[in-house]
């Protein structure tokens, strides 16, 4: 396991699912350094490294080219990103395209949680037809979080509440069914989520797609909170909150 330093001691923690080494940086780099700068524990596992199918331009390198030599260069890429963001962060390596999910695999995220005790949980879109490794890491990050609620699971380990479940953006929403419902204003972050972006050399044809992006959901929150606000939001990141909120008032 690697992980970078984090100094936090509070109770406030934040779990995020990651399919692939990358996909915590395009989709919540902004969110993650918000709550870290908030005084949040975050925490990203990384199901795989998109070794296989998400890495082409390291694969067309040459053909001395490696699994393993890939699996490095994202494992460092990650590994820089989440120091930028403050996070830690850990590395099942279960491989993908095709991802699989063993029981050793759910067990370890299950204990995350138990350890972690996060009052929110991100991962991917419950849909996905373009990429079925992700709704599986989505699906596994609800199985874990509902396992570690269960008193019969380990007996006398802290279960944990009932973390809140949010989708994070997918590449192309429409298909995935995913609409936002949550905006998180990244402004005042948003360089530190363009340096972690910046850190995955292996997918640079996405980095001013995400930047763009981050400016679209900018101007919609900026709308959400009403246009003639004095607060300026330039950047933002959308959220696509898959669990009820509980509250007293609605304002």
């Amino acid at each position: 396991m690697s992980t970078s330093q984090n100094t936090h001691t509070g109770a406030l923690a934040g779990l995020v699912v990651s399919a692939h080494s990358a996909d915590f940086v395009w989709r919540a780099a902004g969110t993650i350094a918000t709550h870290v700068a908030q005084g949040y524990r975050m925490k990203i596992v990384c199901l795989s490294f998109g070794e296989r199918g998400e890495s082409a331009k390291l694969w067309r390198k040459g053909a001395d080219m490696t699994e393993a030599k890939v699996k490095v260069a994202r494992r460092e890429e990650a590994q820089r990103a989440a120091d930028i963001l403050g996070a830690e962060i850990e590395f099942l390596d279960i491989g993908d395209y095709p991802m699989r999910v063993s029981d050793e695999t759910l067990f370890r995220l299950v204990d995350i949680y138990r350890e972690l005790q996060p009052s929110f949980v991100l991962s991917h879109s419950e849909k996905d037809p373009y990429n079925f490794d992700h709704p599986l890491a989505m699906h596994v990050a609800q199985e874990a979080r509902v396992i570690a609620q269960a008193e019969g699971h380990k007996p006398g380990e802290k279960i944990i509440g009932a973390p809140a479940v949010l989708a994070f953006e997918p590449h192309q929403t429409e298909q995935c069914e995913w609409i936002p419902n949550t905006f998180i204003d990244i402004t005042p972050v948003w360089e530190q989520k363009r340096a972690a972006i910046e850190c995955m050399a292996g997918q640079e044809h996405l980095w001013d797609y995400y930047t763009r992006v981050a400016l679209q959901r900018g101007v919609q929150a900026k709308r959400n909170i009403g246009i003639a606000a004095a607060r300026d939001i330039k950047y933002a990141e959308g959220l696509m909150r898959l669990t009820p909120v509980v509250t007293e008032r609605l304002s």
